[in-house]
């Protein structure tokens, strides 16, 4: 007996001894994860529960350059209820009100809606949808709605926004316009203006402290952002939308017509490089036209002949001839190395003028001009091309502008054969948008300007933060007496009946220009020749205002090909119209009196807004999308008809908003 006492004696004081050191582990753990250990756990903890979400900051709107809109953000916002965090009697006592509420807001009956969320509590629901896809001022709506109007906390209120970039003008200049995209990586993909001007487009990002709750979701700790976002600025751009809708639809009407592959068409305005239209327009499986590429700033191709008044600038500016040179050019044949150059005109012209070979796009007249003149000394040509910016990039802000290609006597590439080719626009490649700058370079009397997209980037459109000023690439690419004799020669293309642009004459308005014709495969059997149609030249000839080109990629053979009937006639619509809806008329100095009044209209507005939140604004003459958020913060609902600038609104501005909540803006 006394034996198993002790032995029983024994056990207990292991167990008590192995239970004495458990107990000394423990507290040895406890001492460790408090004090050493401490805070790589709560920060692990919180790592788990808590995260910094960053808020995206509402990116800047893109304008036209009458206020219209080209594309903007859009904020929409998703409304969820966290049930577990309202009392019972203030939900008891206040559900059916919200309900009620929700019906008039949503639609559908109060008895649905209450339902629903009294389903919700019962659940203990954390993130139960409510709304989505809500307009700013619906949002505002919803926040004072009962229960919801005390907040995150106490009235389980989570709104959840996105933005969403929209077009208000469709499609047109599309690809111009771009868009910017962003991996997961940080890196963006940068098309068109968007792209070009992302860096003030796209804001500061800011960021909110997140908690997480039931089946992984994430809700704001506080109403209160750690970091506010910074909205992106606004950008002003040269686009008109008048000339930009009048050159889109001519081009995809011949584009139709004649079953093209593709087309573009530019309008610059000459004095300034401002691009006022810009339309690329390329066909699908389906055979409709969309804005699939930008052709007029990337796509290089063989100028034919339009670059026939590079070669003409550069003889008459070397002056190695005049524009009355007697030139023969015989039945219309010339043979180099067994490669012949060949007039359009099979029977030839005979001796004709340097104009005239020019007027009536003679192969063989221009290309023997060049060879009798630089035949022994190529380099004096293309240094000359050179010296007119012809083998440079524009520069332009927007990506993916074609390099040109000019070749050279000291290129491994140069032939027997690549000066005479040079001359009527073979062997050489250049884009859509510098072949017109170079021919807004002659209607602006040999200063070449760089393109300009973009006149001003702005916080809203009241403040200029940064404009965006001409800039001159070359003040003067040649004399002014070779800009005055090519300017003729572009002017009888159109207006004498030997022309080959004679088609295109009106005498309603003056136009001046230069027909292309070039073939695509041409060293491959003639059933897989392609033709590149196109018209470049400036208007009105006396003055000139505008420049265009149009450039149409293989049309149908059978309908026509020559770009007098393909690309002329999209070149003189423009022109018409743009003479018919936008006269031209001589500029003087005014004061804007319409600008400072909305400005000072504005201004007062914004003190008596903070002041009083009742007074009823006056917004006609601000563009739609200024208007729309002051009108909105105001609790009013907006709806507009048009685009552009307010010119009418329902409510009269200076009274206090009464019950009437809905007001019309009319815009230009």
């Amino acid at each position: 007996m006394p034996v198993t006492e002790k032995n029983i004696l024994n056990r207990l004081y292991f167990v008590a001894g192995g239970m004495f050191l458990f107990a000394i582990a423990v507290v040895v753990q406890l001492v460790n994860v408090q004090f050493v250990e401490g805070d790589k756990y709560k920060a692990l903890a919180e790592e788990r529960t808590l995260r910094k979400a960053i808020i995206e900051p509402s990116r800047g709107n893109v304008y036209a350059d009458d206020g219209s809109l080209l594309a903007t953000s859009v904020s929409k916002y998703d409304i969820f209820f966290d049930t577990k965090t309202v009392n019972k009697t203030v939900f008891t006592d206040n559900v059916k009100a919200l309900s009620d509420s929700l019906s008039k807001l949503l639609g559908k009956s109060s008895s649905y809606h209450e339902n629903r969320i009294t389903k919700a509590c019962t659940n203990k629901a954390q993130f139960f949808p409510i709304a989505k896809n809500l307009s700013y001022a619906e949002y505002i709506r919803i926040k004072k709605f009962p229960i919801f109007k005390r907040g995150t906390f106490r009235g389980g209120f989570i709104d959840k926004v996105k933005t969403v970039r929209e077009h208000p003008i469709g499609g047109i200049a599309r690809r111009t316009v771009g868009h910017e995209l962003k991996d997961k990586d940080g890196h963006y993909t940068k098309v068109g203006l968007e792209g070009a001007f992302g860096k003030y487009l796209r804001g500061k990002e800011g960021s909110r402290l997140e908690q997480k709750i039931a089946k992984g979701q994430w809700k704001p700790v506080s109403n209160d952002n750690d970091l506010e976002p910074q909205d992106g600025f606004d950008i002003i751009s040269t686009v008109n939308v008048n000339i930009q809708d009048i050159a889109h639809h001519a081009l995809l009407e011949q584009l139709e017509k004649y079953k093209a592959d593709h087309g573009c068409v530019v309008v610059m305005e000459v004095a300034t490089g401002e691009i006022k239209a810009i339309s690329n327009l390329g066909r699908n499986s389906k055979g409709n036209y969309s804005e699939r590429l930008n052709y007029a700033v990337g796509e290089r191709h063989e100028p034919g002949s339009t670059f026939k008044l590079m070669a003409m600038v550069a003889a008459l500016e070397d002056k190695v001839i005049d524009s009355d040179y007697l030139v023969n050019t015989g039945n219309g044949k010339l043979t180099f190395y067994g490669k012949t150059v060949e007039d359009s005109n099979r029977r030839g012209y005979g001796t004709i003028t340097a104009s005239r070979a020019f007027e009536v796009s003679s192969n063989v007249g221009v290309v023997k001009i060049i060879d009798d003149f630089y035949g022994k000394n190529p380099r004096k040509f293309v240094d000359r091309l050179y010296s007119m910016n012809l083998n440079n990039t524009l520069d332009l802000p927007i990506t993916g502008e074609g390099i040109p290609i000019v070749p050279h006597p000291n290129d491994k590439t140069w032939s027997g054969i690549s000066l005479q080719w040079m001359a009527y626009g073979y062997g050489v490649e250049l884009t859509p948008l510098q072949i017109l700058a170079f021919y807004n370079a002659i209607a602006n009397n040999g200063e070449l300007v760089r393109p300009r997209f973009v006149k001003a980037v702005r916080e809203n459109w009241y403040t200029d933060e940064q404009k965006f000023e001409k800039e001159v690439i070359n003040p003067s690419i040649c004399s002014k007496e070779t800009v005055a004799k090519v300017k003729k020669m572009m002017q009888n293309v159109v207006e004498k009946k030997h022309g080959t642009g004679n088609g295109l004459y009106s005498p309603d308005f003056s136009m001046a220009g230069k027909t292309g014709t070039c073939q695509k495969n041409y060293g491959g059997k003639r059933s897989e020749i392609k033709y590149i149609s196109s018209f470049a030249g400036f208007f009105p000839v006396e003055n000139p205002k505008y420049s265009c080109i149009v450039v149409i990629h293989e049309p149908v053979q059978e309908i026509g090909y020559y770009g007098a009937d393909v690309s002329g006639p999209v070149f003189k619509k423009i022109a018409h119209k743009i003479y018919r809806d936008t006269p031209i008329f001589d500029e003087v100095e005014s004061i804007d009196v319409v600008d400072n009044i909305v400005e000072s209209n504005y201004e007062d507005y914004r003190e008596k807004s903070i002041k009083y939140k009742t007074i009823i604004p006056n917004v006609v003459g601000m563009p739609a999308m200024d208007a729309i958020p002051l009108l909105e913060n105001l609790g009013l609902r907006v709806e507009i008809k048009g685009s552009g600038k307010v010119t009418k609104q329902s409510l009269e501005a200076g009274l206090k908003i009464g019950t009437e909540k809905r007001i019309v803006l009319e815009l230009s």
